[in-house]
């Protein structure tokens, strides 16, 4: 299988109007449709009786947001960012005191500690949670990719051995391994907000390369494993990729149980 595009990254949220709110007013998404309800294929798919859907695009990037009935659980309040049910959106600004200034107009839950981090790669970074805890970044780059700008430029998923989950995205996703490093210091505890902080960063790409998948493999401190999630609790972010040989939508789950629908 050959993923061909990461088409979007779906967040379950409890109350729809709301989660519009904050990304509209916070971070500069718009509406790209109206909400639907999805087909009951897909919908039985993620085991819902009903999910209400609405699309917001920022910049070229589409972020979706679904709403279950019945719903989920909340996200677990305790959460750090080397669990292994973490996964965010990183979103690219090239103004990172604009977003900051417009992001703290609202109401948001910080992650790093001491407001964007500058890393020592000169990128500038700042963790934080929506109203539902849902993780998120926004990022300046030295260099913008031009297909992410003012966009989503990746989906990070923490995982629990780097090699495995390149293997697995790899040959049976069909994403290529574009880079890895690994990343530690002071600056990177005060960003994830955790003390002693290694993490290897790993940059899968599917044929379309942007958006695109980061691996973040915590060596030091070890983060906690998943308990398994249903699609309707709020810590169940989707990757929704085209994929040349499905047919039909196709639900699976990467080593650390990360949910992927093939399209």
């Amino acid at each position: 299988m050959t993923a061909q595009a990461l088409l979007r990254v779906s967040l379950t949220v409890a109350d729809l109007t709301a989660a519009e709110a904050f990304y509209t007013e916070a971070l500069g998404f718009a509406r790209a449709g109206g909400v639907r309800c999805a087909d009951a294929a897909l919908a039985e798919l993620l085991g819902a009786r009903r999910v209400r859907i609405l699309w917001l695009r920022r910049g070229s990037q589409i972020l979706e947001l679904a709403e279950f009935d019945p719903p989920g659980a909340p996200y677990q309040p305790d959460s750090c960012s080397n669990d292994l049910w973490f996964q965010h959106i990183a979103l690219a600004t090239d103004d990172m005191k604009a977003a900051y200034a417009r992001l703290r107009r609202c109401a948001f839950a910080p992650i790093s500690r001491q407001g964007p981090e500058t890393l020592p790669s000169g990128i500038v970074a700042f963790k934080f949670r929506d109203a539902e805890f849902h993780p998120l970044e926004l990022i300046e780059f030295p260099q913008p990719d031009p297909q992410t700008r003012g966009g989503i430029d990746h989906s990070a998923i923490s995982v629990a051995d780097a090699d495995r989950s390149i293997a697995f995205y790899t040959e049976t996703i069909g994403l290529s391994l574009q880079s890895r490093s690994r990343n530690k210091g002071a600056a990177q505890d005060r960003l994830d907000n955790l003390d002693g902080a290694t993490v290897e960063v790993c940059a899968l790409a599917p044929a379309a390369a942007a958006p695109h998948l980061e691996l973040l493999a915590y060596r030091a401190p070890r983060g906690r494993r998943a308990a398994p999630m249903r699609p309707a609790d709020i810590a169940a972010t989707r990757l929704i990729f085209s994929a040349a040989s499905s047919t039909g939508a196709r639900l699976v789950h990467d080593p650390d149980g990360h949910a992927l629908i093939l399209a």
